[in-house]
C-alpha cells in the first residue's frame, strides 16, 4: 500500500503513516499539500495522510481547501504526539549553533526553548527536509527543529529532546482516498457548506444538528475565493454519513445552504 505525505523522509506525517498502518504501507513523500492529493488523485499512491489541526497551532486550513476542492475524501483518522528534538551536524554541539531551520509550526511550538538558548529561528519547508538540508550542506553552526526519526533516517545528531513548550502536542491527521468506510458507531463527518445570505441562517443550520442530538465537534470558516466576505464553513460532527439521523439533518440543512458537499466519514481516532 503506497501512502502520500507531505515532506522529506523522517517527517511527522510519515511517522503517522506507520503509526495508522503499521508495516502494510510505503511513504510516498511530496513537497507539498497540494501534491499530495495530486498523488492520490493520479493513482501515484493509494492514500494520502494530512494534518488538519495541532493542539498548539489550531487548523491547517490548506487542507480543508483542498479536500473541499477535490475528489478525494477523508476516510480515516489518527493522532500522533509530536516531540521536537534539535538535530545537527554529528561533530557539531549545542554552544555551536546560531540558528534553527524547520517549518513554522515547528518553530512556533519550539520557540521558548529556542529563545531561551539564544538560537535562531529561520523558517523552512519541512521539518525533516531541514535536518536533510544542514547534512548535504554539511553545516555546523546550525540545526533542524524534527523528529527523532528524521535524525536516524539522515544520520545525524540529537542535541536536545522534546523541546517543545508544551508536552501536550498532538496532530490530527487524516487520511484521504477514494475508499467510504462503513459506519462503525463510532464515526465522524467532515461537511463543507455555504448559507444562504438571510439574517440567521448559520443558526438555523446548525440546529438541524442540535434539535437531532447530533454533536457539532469543529466549526471553521474560510473566504470564498471570488466572493469578498462571504465564506464557507467546514463542520465536522459525530456520526456518519450512512446514519439514519444524520441524513435527516442534512436533508433539512440543504434549506439554509447554497452549497452543500460530503467531504468524508470515517471512524474516529
Amino acid at each position: 500500500m503506497r501512502v502520500a505525505f507531505q515532506g522529506e523522509k523522517g517527517a511527522y506525517s510519515e511517522e503517522a503513516i506507520y503509526k495508522h498502518y503499521k508495516t502494510d504501507a510505503v511513504s510516498v513523500p511530496r513537497p507539498y499539500l497540494k501534491d499530495v492529493f495530486d498523488a492520490v488523485e493520479a493513482g501515484e499512491a493509494d492514500y494520502g495522510m494530512v494534518p488538519v489541526e495541532n493542539t498548539i497551532q489550531g487548523s491547517i486550513v490548506r487542507a480543508y481547501d483542498l479536500l473541499n476542492e477535490r475528489g478525494v475524501k477523508a476516510s480515516g483518522e489518527e493522532i500522533h504526539r509530536i516531540s521536537h528534538c534539535l538535530i545537527a551536524h554529528p561533530d557539531a554541539e549545542l554552544a555551536d549553533i546560531k540558528k534553527a531551520y524547520s517549518h513554522p509550526q515547528a518553530l512556533g511550538q519550539s520557540r521558548e526553548w529556542l529563545e531561551k538558548h539564544g538560537i535562531e529561528a529561520v523558517n523552512f519547508y519541512d521539518t525533516a527536509g531541514s535536518v536533510k538540508w544542514i547534512k548535504e550542506n554539511d553545516v555546523k553552526d546550525a540545526a533542524g527543529v524534527a523528529s527523532a526519526q528524521a535524525a536516524e533516517t539522515y544520520g545525524m545528531k540529537i542535541l536536545a529532546k522534546g523541546i517543545e513548550t508544551n508536552p501536550e502536542n498532538y496532530t490530527r491527521f487524516i487520511e484521504i482516498g477514494y475508499k467510504e468506510p462503513e459506519p462503525t458507531g463510532v464515526d465522524k463527518t467532515i461537511l463543507a457548506f455555504i448559507v444562504q445570505h438571510r439574517p440567521g441562517t448559520l443558526v438555523g443550520a446548525l440546529k438541524e444538528f442540535s434539535e437531532r442530538g447530533v454533536n457539532l465537534e469543529k466549526i471553521e470558516s474560510r473566504p470564498r475565493v471570488g466572493k469578498p466576505w462571504e465564506y464557507i464553513f467546514f463542520i465536522e460532527i459525530a456520526g456518519h454519513i450512512k446514519d439514519d439521523v444524520i441524513l435527516e439533518a442534512l436533508e433539512g440543512l440543504k434549506d439554509h445552504t447554497l452549497y452543500l458537499k460530503h467531504l468524508g466519514s470515517y471512524s474516529r481516532a
